[in-house]
């Protein structure tokens, strides 16, 4: 169990470290940085749900208009 506490532990240091070395190049706050990343996430997954009701809507239409046949018959 203190081996999982000691890699949580090494991860989330390093891990904050990133934002904070990136916030410091653009000369802004850790926080702000952070925060720019989890709107993000949340974005780009909305984005990605919007195309998949599209496309399933533009298949839904397809289906709709374009009925197959088996055969002649079936007039």
């Amino acid at each position: 169990m203190k081996v999982i506490h000691s890699i949580r532990h090494y991860f989330e240091r390093h891990g904050f470290d990133v934002s904070s070395r990136f916030a410091d190049k653009l000369g802004m706050r850790a926080t702000n940085v952070r925060l720019f990343f989890i709107y993000i996430s949340f974005v780009t997954v909305g984005l990605s749900f919007g195309v998949y009701l599209t496309l399933a809507f533009l298949l839904k239409l397809k289906d709709m208009i374009y009925t197959k046949r088996s055969s002649v018959f079936d007039l």
